[in-house]
């Protein structure tokens, strides 16, 4: 009520209880006249006061059905369901906003499309459906000399021209025949019994052709030395050991009659021509013994089981927000231990070959978001780490681990990478990065 009319009102009730008293008092008119207008400023008072709360009732509505339309978007916040592509694998099983999948093919196979999708705000899912398209092994021509190139699933065959043998007619085949005079002039074909018997021991075919006879081999095999009728088997692993294209084989030649072929070592096998070795994905293809709470990290020629523990230190405590990743809880006021303990923890793997060419970049630190004026870069541990690494700047916010000396496999090294942040020369922020290298044996 307003002080205007609190006043009228208070001056009636005085004079309407003491008329005889001194006061000086309105008359009847004078009151009816001002009760008129407080009557006026009641109502004024009142339809505001009512518009107010109509007001205050409308938005109340609007908050309501706005988080009424926000609980049923959360409820529904999903994308539709995506399948695996055919000869494919997915990675990934939640479809709500946010989320990401991972596609990957089956061997022999390559992905077109995207191999990563996010289920955006809008509840579709970003990039294109995957698909696994057949790789054709012949499409590189790997058939030499002549040979004509077959496709099969995952792998190729070479049909090898005349003269030319080995998994991609990469050997030429050696003709060998021995003349001999004969009083006959008959013609004839014949087989001759070899002196031995055995898998590298062939009996060669003679034919005398007016007077002259001729003993050849079939491939892989030929005449031998101590007799004139029997084929030897041709070690084409010793033969060709150091030849002009180079070794027949990437690791491993075996002989065989009349042929050789290529082995690899543990966690690895032949590629489609038969003659290099690729590593085998144990983590993808499921070949290992990593426990749930393990992550599965693939090397070359194995895998390792490796498990991420945050870190415990004095003054500090420290949670996961991620599989690689640990972060310090926030520290007291009054805590400076704290507060000078690194800010975060995170955990890189990395499968490298043996005795990998140096210097050479391995991983890069960078900041995205700086808060203070100064960033500084810092190799920590201890000495086997400084004997094969250093850190390097590239630019004002990236940092980078370089490999100075080649590693001999296998192997596992760790280094650690100290980020400060600093603001006028006093440190306001770490962050380790923490690399572990595993080295193969092998360096192909």
């Amino acid at each position: 009520m307003f002080p205007s009319a609190l006043n009228v009102i208070t001056l009636l009730c005085f004079c309407s209880l003491q008329p005889a008293s001194g006061q000086d008092c309105p008359n009847r008119q004078d009151l009816q006249g001002s009760l008129k207008q407080v009557q006026k400023l009641l109502s004024a008072h009142e339809a505001t006061c009512m518009q107010s709360l109509r007001s205050l009732r409308k938005k109340i509505n609007l908050l309501q059905s706005s988080a009424g339309r926000q609980t049923t978007k959360s409820l529904n916040s999903t994308c539709p369901k995506l399948d695996a592509p055919i000869n494919g694998r997915k990675l990934g099983k939640s479809n709500s906003m946010g989320h990401e999948l991972h596609f990957l093919c089956d061997p022999g196979y390559e992905l077109v499309g995207s191999e990563s999708r996010v289920c955006q705000e809008n509840l579709v899912w970003s990039g294109q459906q995957p698909t696994c398209r057949d790789v054709n092994e012949c499409a590189s021509s790997p058939c030499m000399n002549g040979g004509t190139c077959v496709d099969e699933v995952n792998q190729f065959s070479c049909v090898c021209a005349k003269g030319w043998a080995g998994a991609t007619c990469q050997s030429p085949v050696p003709t060998f025949f021995i003349t001999t005079t004969n009083t006959s002039a008959a013609s004839a074909a014949t087989v001759l019994p070899a002196a031995t018997s055995g898998p590298h021991v062939r009996p060669s075919r003679c034919a005398t052709v007016q007077g002259t006879t001729h003993c050849t081999c079939e491939p892989g095999y030929t005449i031998s030395g101590r007799d004139s009728y029997t084929c030897m088997d041709i070690d084409e692993c010793e033969l060709f050991h150091n030849g002009a294209a180079g070794r027949l084989c990437l690791h491993k030649c075996i002989n065989t009659p009349g042929g050789y072929r290529c082995s690899c070592p543990a966690g690895y096998e032949l590629t489609p021509d038969g003659r290099s070795c690729k590593d085998i994905d144990e983590c993808a293809n499921r070949q290992n013994n990593c426990t749930r709470d393990q992550m599965c990290v693939n090397t070359y020629g194995g895998f390792q089981c490796v498990c991420v523990d945050c870190p415990k230190i004095p003054h500090a405590t420290y949670v996961k927000t991620s599989p690689m990743r640990c972060e310090r809880n926030p520290c007291p006021v009054d805590n400076k231990a704290c507060s000078q303990t690194p800010n975060s923890f995170s955990y890189h793997y990395l499968a490298v070959v043996s005795n990998l060419s140096a210097p050479r970049v391995m991983f890069r630190v960078s900041a995205l978001r700086p808060m203070g004026d100064t960033l500084r870069f810092t190799l920590l541990g201890g000495r086997p780490a400084r004997r094969h690494f250093t850190v390097q700047r590239s630019d004002r916010q990236t940092g980078q681990l370089m490999l100075v000396s080649p590693v001999q496999g296998p192997a596992a090294l760790e280094a650690e990478v100290e980020m400060s942040e600093l603001e006028r020369r006093v440190q306001i922020g770490r962050y380790i990065t923490r690399i572990t290298m595993f080295v193969s044996q092998y360096d192909f």
